[in-house]
């Protein structure tokens, strides 16, 4: 089947490249795509640090909100290392005979790459930025799994083994000319590379974790929904650079990506809050703002691929597939993943990912699918992508998870956690109250 599959998505997996210069033929500098990526390289940048930061730290309880925001910010920061020393070459370097599953070495610590090399119409040095950005997010959304009870230093061993060993051979097999990418699979902005990755990661880590003190009946509130409010607000204005800057050009495509992308989360809000407003009576704005973020995971695989349609479709069914997930997880399974990284971004970045291949066809509206492709076989592709990493993610972050409790612990103790991670862990207050 995988053999059929592979004959009919040829062309599907040429068009998916152009979305990233380094594998286009194009090697004049655009001046306009330049400016646009240096744009939107911030904009991702301004999705972790401050937009999660706030948007995480506003959902624990008020003496735990610093622990949020220092994991977001450390987290940056290791990431950003760890790009630079061997993270951009295992995901896009070329691996030789190893080129299927994993980048090679020969562009570690970045050698040979200079402000005159080029990827595709933008410097080759601006593309390393806008991944690192990419690889700086991902694993602080799992942050959210794990909040009000873990030693910092987990944290910050999980993360950094995580990023080398989980995320960048999936970026490589999407993004970087692995075996995924030869197979098709169409994922313009990491609905399977980010959200997938970091929500299975998130949902295993959390149930090998344990649940928070009292949980699941006896949790404390938010303790600040203006602040989760004001990140998410961020998030969503960071996230056109998120997806739009995807198309790597300022072009029709950005634009388009831009415009599904904001329909998609306007219309998962709205989704989420009317949900809330029948079977409680009343629309909460953490419920209204989690909608919102549903509705960007879920449309990113999909927005360099559908039109207005397609986002409005993709919105509605991200605010009804993520509103009941939030409950199967924290209710059915009894799995404390406390500020629900897995329903919303790993079933999200799933749907997504699989809606994918009917909404990209010409005749829902979509940018259309290669010649000779069906809605079926395309379908497919997407059903392998999304299995293969789910399954490559919770085996390796297993691993990750049981070195790293056994080198420096994962949990807090009980009156360290009672006590508040902000005090024991950083030696700060977040309110002097």
């Amino acid at each position: 089947m995988i053999q059929r599959i592979c004959g009919g998505m040829a062309a599907v997996t040429a068009f998916v490249f152009l979305s990233f210069p380094s594998f286009a033929a194009d090697s004049t500098l655009s001046g306009g795509d330049t400016a646009w990526i240096l744009t939107s390289t911030a904009l991702v940048l301004f999705m972790t640090l401050p937009g999660l930061a706030l948007f995480y730290g506003g959902l624990v309880r008020s003496n735990n909100v610093l622990s949020v925001l220092m994991h977001c910010f450390a987290i940056a920061c290791m990431a950003s290392v760890i790009w630079l020393i061997g993270g951009y070459a295992l995901a896009f370097g070329d691996g030789g005979g190893a080129q299927a599953w994993i980048g090679g070495a020969e562009k570690w610590f970045l050698l040979g790459i200079g402000p005159d090399t080029l990827s595709g119409s933008i410097p080759e040095i601006l593309f390393v930025a806008f991944q690192m950005t990419f690889a700086i997010i991902t694993p602080a959304l799992i942050v959210g799994a794990y909040v009000e009870r873990i030693r910092f230093s987990a944290v910050m061993l999980f993360s950094g083994l995580w990023l080398i060993f989980v995320y960048a051979p999936v970026c490589h097999w999407v993004w970087g000319g692995g075996w995924l990418a030869d197979l098709g699979v169409m994922d313009f902005a990491g609905g399977i590379v980010v959200h997938v990755t970091a929500g299975t990661s998130a949902l295993l880590l959390a149930k090998v974790l344990g649940g928070r003190r009292g949980f699941p009946k006896e949790l404390r509130p938010p303790h600040n929904p203006g602040m989760t409010m004001i990140g998410a607000a961020m998030l969503w204005v960071g996230w056109f650079g998120f997806n739009a800057g995807s198309a790597l050009a300022a072009d029709g495509s950005a634009s388009m990506a831009m415009f599904v992308t904001h329909i998609s989360a306007a219309t998962a809000s709205l989704t989420w809050a009317f949900l809330e407003w029948r079977r409680f009576g009343k629309a909460s704005l953490v419920g209204i703002v989690t909608g919102m973020v549903a509705g960007l995971a879920t449309i990113t695989p999909a927005s360099g691929f559908v039109g207005p349609i397609g986002a409005l479709c993709i919105g509605l069914a991200a605010g009804v597939v993520c509103h009941f997930a939030v409950e199967w997880v924290k209710q059915k399974i009894q799995i404390d993943d406390s500020l629900d990284v897995f329903a919303v971004h790993g079933v999200g970045g799933a749907l997504g990912t699989l809606l994918t291949a009917f909404f990209a066809a010409a005749s829902l509206g979509g940018m259309g699918l290669a010649e000779g492709t069906t809605m079926g076989s395309q379908f497919g592709v997407q059903v392998l992508g999304v299995v293969a990493v789910l399954v490559w993610s919770v085996v390796v972050s297993f691993i990750i998870i049981k070195i790293t409790e056994a080198t420096v612990g994962l949990r807090m103790s009980d009156e360290d956690e009672i006590e508040g991670l902000d005090i024991v862990a950083h030696g700060e207050r977040g309110y002097d109250l």
